[in-house]
């Protein structure tokens, strides 16, 4: 165990200032994701934020007639929330798609959003890896892929995201709300949160060093058909190969994001008129400059079926 300091933030601005003045610092809340990488000793911070102490933990309707989720609410109180499941249905599946019981239940809102990827290189210390060690190179470009992108990468990283609720909130045109460690406030919309990996994959979102998510907005519903399908190893307590998140209208028109293929949750707004067309147009237009590897070319195919599998429960 490497040694580090520990302190409780009395509130999310202390917390950010904290942080910031501290490149060493991360802040913890459920743990699920930061405890193992510490572990494994893939992450070492020298100092820890616990920021469960900050009132974070409402779930409540904006004046637009949307939903503000605050970035405590643990993943099993939002999906079971009356309002999420009523008129977000596809957050609530999505949630209940990822993880265990056990592990939904601590949780956090923005802990899922910042979650680390799996790929089996970034936790393999023995092996090179952009993400742990920059510089050092991408062992997944020339070993095993089959779980990872296959679009949205770069010569430095195939990695891809392993957020099932980023991946229905990218379809929901969600917000994320943050303070910077000044106390000024700042509103991110999901499709600018993640950074393509390019030539610096470490660097994995637009947040500023400090600062800290306060909340998740959702815009008024929107009704239609919500879906979320995730298709997997195994049935359970496993990151998918390919994931659908969709809204369907009665007229055709729908939103549709993918997970499992990208390194972050991968929404093309000019290709969803194609859903019209069907799940083969569609999928050739969403996934448009894919370079995937030898061993995960399936995932192509697997797009298509699956967003046909959607469309057609949609419809019926």
């Amino acid at each position: 165990m490497k040694p580090f300091t520990y302190e409780r933030a009395g509130s999310p601005a202390a917390a950010a200032r904290a942080a910031a003045g501290n490149p060493g610092a991360r802040f913890i809340a459920g743990g699920t994701n930061l405890l193992d990488l510490m572990k494994l000793q893939i992450e070492a911070p020298a100092h820890l934020i616990d920021v469960n102490g900050l009132a974070l933990t409402a779930i409540e309707p904006t004046v637009e007639g949307g939903l503000r989720i605050g970035a405590l609410v643990r993943n099993t109180d939002l999906a079971a929330d009356a309002r999420v499941r009523r008129d977000y249905g596809l957050l609530s599946r999505a949630l209940l798609a990822g993880a265990s019981g056990q592990l939904r239940n601590k949780a956090t809102t923005a802990g899922n959003l910042l979650q680390r990827t799996r790929c089996p290189y970034f936790y393999d210390t023995n092996q090179p890896c952009n993400k742990r060690r920059p510089g050092s190179g991408c062992a997944a470009l020339q070993g095993f892929s089959r779980q990872l992108a296959v679009i949205g990468g770069s010569d430095a990283c195939i990695a891809t995201h392993p957020s099932d609720m980023a991946v229905a909130l990218r379809a929901l045109d969600a917000v994320v709300e943050t303070v910077r460690p000044d106390g000024a406030a700042r509103r991110i919309p999901l499709a600018e949160l993640y950074r393509a990996p390019g030539d610096t994959p470490h660097r994995e979102t637009m947040l500023e060093p400090g600062e800290l998510i306060t909340a998740v907005t959702l815009p008024p519903p929107v009704g239609g058909a919500q879906i979320y399908r995730k298709v997997r190893d195994r049935a359970s307590y496993a990151f998918a190969l390919v994931s659908v998140a969709a809204i369907v209208q009665r007229d055709g028109t729908a939103q549709v994001a993918l997970g499992g293929v990208a390194p972050r949750p991968w929404r093309v707004e000019a290709a969803e008129p194609a859903l019209r067309r069907g799940a083969g147009a569609a999928a050739a237009a969403i996934l448009a400059g894919a370079t995937p590897t030898h061993e995960n070319a399936f995932k192509l195919t697997l797009v298509e079926r699956t967003l046909h599998q959607v469309l057609a429960e949609a419809r019926s």
